[in-house]
């Protein structure tokens, strides 16, 4: 989207909390609910209510709680699925027409191959794609907030790659989180991805699980398993 265009990620991540947090205290007004967001998973956090940005005090409060923009929040009190007043918190995020228009981008670009076609497209989605970045076949990238994406140029995002800004962890709480990949990196065939900071020049191995393991990767480094010992036939025979 244009607004969040241009914008670093600290910035990009303030401005999609500050919206889910409007969007939190209208949807807990009408549940009657209490909803909290936290700086850590665990935490219960802040009602929302005390944030309010249409408020003056809340509009202070809300200025220093995300004084600094952390990388990642949690939302809490919702409520389970079967409670009557429960929150929906994929309605919660984004408007069902934004979120079914998301959707269906990201399953058709799921086939296509990486072409520049296809970058265009995830920009005008919200995704901050650099120049010569390449997407494969396969490779699916978070709907739930695309604009909480960043990749570097010439970066190269390898088939059936999982790059997801979210995680639902049940009974009403969900987190999101920023990813940032650098420039002249080369991201290995399943590789999976979660709220990270990968600096430049990383490579990943196939079918790596990076986050949430790791929260930042340095600059330069290889990432994977430990390859598989092999014993050589000739070492039978001793």
């Amino acid at each position: 989207m244009k607004k969040y265009r241009d914008k670093i990620p600290e910035e990009v991540m303030k401005m999609v909390t500050a919206e889910i947090i409007e969007r939190a205290i209208k949807f807990g007004t009408r549940k009657n609910r209490s909803i909290f967001i936290s700086k850590t998973s665990g935490g219960k956090g802040v009602d929302v209510r005390n944030l309010n940005p249409n408020t003056g005090e809340g509009k202070i409060n809300l200025e220093k709680f995300l004084s600094p923009v952390r990388r990642h929040y949690t939302i809490s009190g919702l409520g389970s699925q079967e409670e009557p007043n429960a929150v929906n918190w994929r309605a919660l995020n984004l408007p069902l027409e934004r979120r079914i228009l998301l959707l269906f981008l990201v399953a058709v670009l799921f086939f296509l191959k990486g072409t520049p076609v296809k970058n265009k497209i995830y920009r005008r989605m919200g995704v901050h794609v650099g120049k010569g970045v390449e997407l494969m076949q396969m490779v699916w990238l978070d709907h739930f907030r695309p604009e909480l994406i960043f990749i570097g140029e010439n970066t190269l995002i390898g088939a059936f790659s999982r790059l997801s800004v979210h995680a639902y962890e049940g009974s009403g709480k969900f987190r999101y989180g920023l990813i940032e990949i650098g420039n002249h990196c080369t991201i290995g065939a399943g590789t999976g991805i979660g709220p990270i900071k990968i600096e430049d020049h990383v490579r990943t191995l196939p079918n790596t699980t990076v986050s949430p393991y790791l929260i930042k990767i340095k600059s330069g480094s290889v990432v994977g398993w430990n390859p598989p010992s092999v014993k050589n036939p000739e070492e039978e025979d001793e």
